[in-house]
Protein backbone atom coordinates (compact mmCIF):
# COMPACT_ATOMS: atom_id res chain seq x y z
CA UNK A 1 0.00 0.00 0.00
CA UNK A 2 1.06 3.73 -1.03
CA UNK A 3 2.41 5.89 2.18
CA UNK A 4 4.22 8.49 0.66
CA UNK A 5 1.85 12.00 -0.21
CA UNK A 6 1.37 13.09 -3.59
CA UNK A 7 1.58 16.01 -2.37
CA UNK A 8 3.81 18.35 0.26
CA UNK A 9 1.43 18.00 3.35
CA UNK A 10 1.15 19.96 6.22
CA UNK A 11 1.77 17.80 8.92
CA UNK A 12 5.03 16.59 6.92
CA UNK A 13 6.04 21.00 7.01
CA UNK A 14 5.55 20.93 10.82
CA UNK A 15 7.57 17.55 11.20
CA UNK A 16 10.24 19.01 9.78
CA UNK A 17 10.45 21.83 11.76
CA UNK A 18 9.23 20.92 14.98
CA UNK A 19 10.19 18.01 17.58
CA UNK A 20 7.34 17.99 18.86
CA UNK A 21 3.45 17.88 17.78
CA UNK A 22 2.22 21.13 16.94
CA UNK A 23 -1.79 22.28 17.22
CA UNK A 24 -2.96 25.44 15.05
CA UNK A 25 -5.11 27.09 18.09
CA UNK A 26 -7.43 29.82 16.44
CA UNK A 27 -7.85 33.19 17.98
CA UNK A 28 -10.67 35.96 17.74
CA UNK A 29 -8.28 38.95 18.75
CA UNK A 30 -11.49 41.09 18.38
CA UNK A 31 -10.32 42.72 15.18
CA UNK A 32 -12.35 44.15 12.36
CA UNK A 33 -11.82 45.00 8.64
CA UNK A 34 -10.84 47.79 6.41
CA UNK A 35 -13.15 46.74 4.04
CA UNK A 36 -15.56 46.50 6.41
CA UNK A 37 -15.44 49.82 8.56
CA UNK A 38 -14.83 52.36 5.27
CA UNK A 39 -11.10 52.94 5.10
CA UNK A 40 -11.38 50.79 2.04
CA UNK A 41 -14.95 49.78 1.48
CA UNK A 42 -18.34 48.74 3.18
CA UNK A 43 -19.84 45.50 3.76
CA UNK A 44 -16.66 43.55 3.06
CA UNK A 45 -15.97 40.79 0.41
CA UNK A 46 -19.59 39.51 -1.39
CA UNK A 47 -18.51 35.81 -0.12
CA UNK A 48 -17.96 36.54 3.47
CA UNK A 49 -19.63 36.11 6.53
CA UNK A 50 -16.48 36.00 8.99
CA UNK A 51 -18.25 33.41 11.21
CA UNK A 52 -17.51 30.88 8.95
CA UNK A 53 -13.86 30.91 9.45
CA UNK A 54 -13.81 29.67 13.28
CA UNK A 55 -15.48 27.14 15.17
CA UNK A 56 -18.50 27.78 17.66
CA UNK A 57 -15.71 27.06 20.85
CA UNK A 58 -13.46 29.91 19.36
CA UNK A 59 -16.23 32.50 19.66
CA UNK A 60 -16.06 35.95 21.70
CA UNK A 61 -19.28 34.81 23.39
CA UNK A 62 -18.18 31.06 24.56
CA UNK A 63 -14.93 32.29 26.50
CA UNK A 64 -14.99 31.24 30.08
CA UNK A 65 -13.46 33.20 32.91
CA UNK A 66 -10.84 31.07 34.74
CA UNK A 67 -9.79 31.36 38.30
CA UNK A 68 -6.51 30.90 39.94
CA UNK A 69 -7.06 27.84 41.35
CA UNK A 70 -8.07 26.05 37.56
CA UNK A 71 -4.33 26.74 36.05
CA UNK A 72 -0.39 25.90 36.80
CA UNK A 73 1.02 28.84 38.75
CA UNK A 74 2.03 31.89 36.68
CA UNK A 75 -0.19 31.12 34.53
CA UNK A 76 -3.49 33.57 34.99
CA UNK A 77 -3.06 36.59 33.27
CA UNK A 78 -5.94 39.26 33.11
CA UNK A 79 -4.60 40.04 29.00
CA UNK A 80 -7.58 39.14 26.78
CA UNK A 81 -5.80 37.28 23.79
CA UNK A 82 -3.69 35.38 26.59
CA UNK A 83 -6.78 34.13 28.84
CA UNK A 84 -8.37 32.86 25.33
CA UNK A 85 -5.53 30.91 23.90
CA UNK A 86 -5.29 29.29 27.54
CA UNK A 87 -8.58 27.82 27.41
CA UNK A 88 -7.44 26.15 24.71
CA UNK A 89 -4.25 25.73 25.90
CA UNK A 90 -6.44 23.49 28.49
CA UNK A 91 -8.81 21.83 26.77
CA UNK A 92 -5.92 20.09 24.18
CA UNK A 93 -3.00 19.26 26.62
CA UNK A 94 -5.37 16.86 28.98
CA UNK A 95 -5.31 14.59 25.87
CA UNK A 96 -1.22 15.65 24.60
CA UNK A 97 0.64 16.25 27.65
CA UNK A 98 4.01 17.00 25.17
CA UNK A 99 2.22 18.91 22.32
CA UNK A 100 3.21 22.49 21.61
CA UNK A 101 0.91 24.84 19.88
CA UNK A 102 0.67 27.90 17.16
CA UNK A 103 -1.03 30.61 18.21
CA UNK A 104 -3.19 31.60 14.62
CA UNK A 105 -4.94 34.98 14.26
CA UNK A 106 -7.98 33.74 12.39
CA UNK A 107 -10.80 35.81 12.57
CA UNK A 108 -11.06 39.04 10.55
CA UNK A 109 -7.45 40.67 9.59
CA UNK A 110 -5.16 40.52 11.90
CA UNK A 111 -2.99 43.40 10.87
CA UNK A 112 -5.07 46.33 11.00
CA UNK A 113 -4.64 47.97 13.89
CA UNK A 114 -2.15 50.23 15.35
CA UNK A 115 1.29 49.39 15.73
CA UNK A 116 1.63 49.38 19.43
CA UNK A 117 -1.88 47.15 19.81
CA UNK A 118 -1.08 44.71 17.09
CA UNK A 119 2.33 43.81 19.06
CA UNK A 120 1.07 43.60 22.59
CA UNK A 121 -1.61 40.80 21.34
CA UNK A 122 1.33 39.05 19.61
CA UNK A 123 3.06 39.27 22.55
CA UNK A 124 0.30 38.17 24.76
CA UNK A 125 0.24 34.77 22.85
CA UNK A 126 3.87 34.47 22.39
CA UNK A 127 4.57 34.41 25.94
CA UNK A 128 2.89 31.49 26.86
CA UNK A 129 5.70 28.02 27.13
CA UNK A 130 4.09 26.36 25.16
CA UNK A 131 3.54 28.42 22.25
CA UNK A 132 6.50 28.22 19.96
CA UNK A 133 4.85 30.61 17.35
CA UNK A 134 1.96 32.73 16.15
CA UNK A 135 0.26 32.51 12.56
CA UNK A 136 -1.27 35.88 11.12
CA UNK A 137 -4.33 35.42 8.83
CA UNK A 138 -4.39 39.36 7.30
CA UNK A 139 -5.21 41.10 4.15
CA UNK A 140 -2.39 41.88 1.00
CA UNK A 141 -3.37 45.70 1.71
CA UNK A 142 -2.63 45.81 5.14
CA UNK A 143 0.87 45.19 6.14
CA UNK A 144 3.69 47.88 6.24
CA UNK A 145 7.35 48.06 7.02
CA UNK A 146 7.56 48.73 10.46
CA UNK A 147 5.13 45.78 11.19
CA UNK A 148 7.21 43.38 8.71
CA UNK A 149 10.26 44.88 11.11
CA UNK A 150 8.70 43.83 14.01
CA UNK A 151 7.59 40.28 12.63
CA UNK A 152 11.37 39.38 11.00
CA UNK A 153 12.92 40.12 14.59
CA UNK A 154 10.40 37.57 16.50
CA UNK A 155 11.45 35.06 13.41
CA UNK A 156 14.39 34.77 15.16
CA UNK A 157 13.18 32.91 17.78
CA UNK A 158 9.83 31.70 16.91
CA UNK A 159 8.18 30.30 13.89
CA UNK A 160 5.93 32.98 12.68
CA UNK A 161 3.66 33.01 8.96
CA UNK A 162 1.66 35.44 7.31
CA UNK A 163 -1.39 33.86 5.49
CA UNK A 164 -2.46 36.62 2.89
CA UNK A 165 -6.30 36.10 1.51
CA UNK A 166 -5.66 36.11 -2.38
CA UNK A 167 -8.80 34.52 -3.16
CA UNK A 168 -7.83 35.40 -7.06
CA UNK A 169 -5.43 36.40 -9.00
CA UNK A 170 -7.96 37.53 -11.73
CA UNK A 171 -8.39 41.68 -11.31
CA UNK A 172 -12.03 41.68 -12.67
CA UNK A 173 -13.01 38.63 -9.85
CA UNK A 174 -10.98 40.53 -7.42
CA UNK A 175 -13.31 43.76 -8.37
CA UNK A 176 -16.81 41.50 -8.79
CA UNK A 177 -16.44 40.16 -5.12
CA UNK A 178 -15.56 43.44 -4.15
CA UNK A 179 -12.17 42.55 -2.58
CA UNK A 180 -10.79 46.00 -2.35
CA UNK A 181 -7.14 45.05 -3.99
CA UNK A 182 -5.92 43.61 -7.23
CA UNK A 183 -3.25 40.43 -7.83
CA UNK A 184 -0.65 43.11 -7.64
CA UNK A 185 -1.40 43.88 -4.51
CA UNK A 186 -1.07 40.66 -2.86
CA UNK A 187 2.47 39.91 -4.97
CA UNK A 188 3.83 43.02 -3.51
CA UNK A 189 3.24 41.92 -0.13
CA UNK A 190 3.84 38.34 -0.21
CA UNK A 191 7.42 39.17 -1.97
CA UNK A 192 8.01 41.87 0.87
CA UNK A 193 7.03 39.28 3.65
CA UNK A 194 9.27 36.36 2.21
CA UNK A 195 12.26 38.85 1.98
CA UNK A 196 11.85 39.17 5.76
CA UNK A 197 12.59 35.64 5.99
CA UNK A 198 8.86 35.14 7.26
CA UNK A 199 7.30 32.37 6.08
CA UNK A 200 4.27 32.93 3.76
CA UNK A 201 0.83 31.13 3.13
CA UNK A 202 -2.10 31.64 0.46
CA UNK A 203 -5.73 31.73 0.81
CA UNK A 204 -7.76 30.88 -2.51
CA UNK A 205 -11.31 30.36 -3.66
CA UNK A 206 -11.58 27.49 -5.95
CA UNK A 207 -14.99 28.50 -8.27
CA UNK A 208 -15.65 32.02 -7.77
CA UNK A 209 -18.49 33.61 -9.98
CA UNK A 210 -17.53 33.57 -13.72
CA UNK A 211 -14.61 31.77 -13.33
CA UNK A 212 -14.01 28.98 -15.85
CA UNK A 213 -11.89 26.02 -15.44
CA UNK A 214 -8.98 28.13 -17.82
CA UNK A 215 -9.17 31.15 -15.26
CA UNK A 216 -8.97 28.91 -11.96
CA UNK A 217 -6.19 26.95 -13.27
CA UNK A 218 -4.37 30.18 -14.39
CA UNK A 219 -4.39 30.67 -10.36
CA UNK A 220 -2.09 27.97 -10.03
CA UNK A 221 0.74 29.56 -12.58
CA UNK A 222 0.70 33.17 -11.02
CA UNK A 223 0.55 31.84 -7.48
CA UNK A 224 4.02 29.56 -8.48
CA UNK A 225 5.45 32.30 -9.53
CA UNK A 226 5.16 33.96 -6.01
CA UNK A 227 7.70 33.07 -3.05
CA UNK A 228 4.93 31.42 -0.91
CA UNK A 229 5.44 28.49 1.67
CA UNK A 230 2.20 27.10 2.31
CA UNK A 231 -1.64 27.60 -0.06
CA UNK A 232 -4.92 27.11 1.14
CA UNK A 233 -7.57 25.49 -1.16
CA UNK A 234 -11.25 26.89 -0.15
CA UNK A 235 -14.22 25.33 -2.34
CA UNK A 236 -16.40 28.33 -3.02
CA UNK A 237 -19.44 28.21 -0.39
CA UNK A 238 -22.33 30.02 -0.44
CA UNK A 239 -23.03 31.56 2.77
CA UNK A 240 -26.98 32.38 3.78
CA UNK A 241 -27.00 36.59 3.99
CA UNK A 242 -24.38 37.55 2.20
CA UNK A 243 -24.65 39.28 -0.73
CA UNK A 244 -22.70 36.34 -3.17
CA UNK A 245 -25.55 34.29 -1.82
CA UNK A 246 -28.35 36.81 -3.02
CA UNK A 247 -26.27 37.06 -6.40
CA UNK A 248 -26.58 33.43 -6.71
CA UNK A 249 -30.25 33.97 -6.07
CA UNK A 250 -31.00 36.24 -8.30
CA UNK A 251 -28.16 35.15 -10.87
CA UNK A 252 -27.46 31.36 -11.02
CA UNK A 253 -25.90 31.52 -14.16
CA UNK A 254 -23.07 33.62 -13.00
CA UNK A 255 -21.99 30.23 -10.98
CA UNK A 256 -20.77 27.13 -11.29
CA UNK A 257 -21.11 24.63 -8.02
CA UNK A 258 -18.92 21.65 -7.82
CA UNK A 259 -19.75 18.58 -6.89
CA UNK A 260 -17.75 16.90 -4.75
CA UNK A 261 -16.13 14.18 -7.41
CA UNK A 262 -15.76 17.19 -9.72
CA UNK A 263 -13.86 19.86 -7.33
CA UNK A 264 -11.46 16.74 -6.18
CA UNK A 265 -10.26 16.37 -9.92
CA UNK A 266 -10.30 20.51 -10.19
CA UNK A 267 -7.52 20.79 -6.96
CA UNK A 268 -5.64 17.42 -8.49
CA UNK A 269 -5.32 19.48 -11.65
CA UNK A 270 -4.82 22.66 -9.76
CA UNK A 271 -2.24 20.62 -7.68
CA UNK A 272 -0.73 18.83 -10.57
CA UNK A 273 0.13 22.87 -12.16
CA UNK A 274 1.78 24.40 -8.42
CA UNK A 275 5.11 24.65 -7.69
CA UNK A 276 6.36 21.00 -6.09
CA UNK A 277 7.70 23.56 -3.44
CA UNK A 278 4.42 24.79 -2.38
CA UNK A 279 2.87 23.51 1.24
CA UNK A 280 -1.04 21.99 0.55
CA UNK A 281 -2.49 22.90 4.40
CA UNK A 282 -5.94 22.27 3.20
CA UNK A 283 -8.39 21.67 -0.02
CA UNK A 284 -11.59 22.71 1.65
CA UNK A 285 -13.35 24.75 4.22
CA UNK A 286 -15.66 23.61 6.11
CA UNK A 287 -18.61 25.98 7.06
CA UNK A 288 -21.23 25.88 9.93
CA UNK A 289 -24.36 23.86 8.13
CA UNK A 290 -26.56 26.29 9.85
CA UNK A 291 -25.00 29.14 7.88
CA UNK A 292 -24.62 27.43 4.60
CA UNK A 293 -26.53 27.55 1.61
CA UNK A 294 -24.86 25.65 -1.33
CA UNK A 295 -23.39 23.39 -1.79
CA UNK A 296 -23.91 20.54 0.73
CA UNK A 297 -21.14 17.58 0.03
CA UNK A 298 -21.78 16.11 3.76
CA UNK A 299 -18.04 15.45 3.84
CA UNK A 300 -15.43 16.40 6.68
CA UNK A 301 -12.22 17.29 5.96
CA UNK A 302 -10.27 14.05 6.31
CA UNK A 303 -12.94 12.39 4.46
CA UNK A 304 -12.44 14.87 1.57
CA UNK A 305 -8.77 14.45 1.36
CA UNK A 306 -9.29 10.87 1.67
CA UNK A 307 -10.79 10.23 -1.35
CA UNK A 308 -8.67 13.10 -3.13
CA UNK A 309 -5.59 11.37 -2.39
CA UNK A 310 -7.35 7.80 -3.19
CA UNK A 311 -8.25 10.17 -6.73
CA UNK A 312 -4.41 11.35 -7.06
CA UNK A 313 -3.18 7.42 -7.19
CA UNK A 314 -5.81 6.60 -9.53
CA UNK A 315 -4.54 9.29 -11.91
CA UNK A 316 -1.07 8.67 -11.02
CA UNK A 317 -0.93 12.21 -9.84
CA UNK A 318 1.53 14.50 -8.06
CA UNK A 319 2.28 18.04 -6.93
CA UNK A 320 4.10 20.18 -9.78
CA UNK A 321 3.37 16.88 -12.54
CA UNK A 322 2.73 19.95 -15.08
CA UNK A 323 4.28 22.70 -13.61
CA UNK A 324 6.74 23.03 -16.24
CA UNK A 325 4.52 22.68 -18.82
CA UNK A 326 2.04 25.37 -18.23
Amino acid sequence: METKKRYNDYSSYLSNIFPQRIQKISINAGFTCPNRDGKIGFGGCTYCNNQTFHPDYFMLKKQKRFEHSKNPPGEFRGDFVFVFLLSKLNFFRKKYENQRYLAYFQAYTNTYDKLEILISKYEEALSHPLVVGIVIGTRPDCIDNLLLDYLERVSKTKYVMIEFGIESTDDDTLKFINRGHNFATARNAIIATSQRGIATGAHLILGLPKENKDIILKHAQNISELPLTCIKLHQLQLIKGTKMAQQYLKNPEWFYLYSADEYIDLAIDFIERIHPDFVVERFISQSPTELLLKPSWGLKNFEFTAKLEKRMRERDSIQGKLHKQI
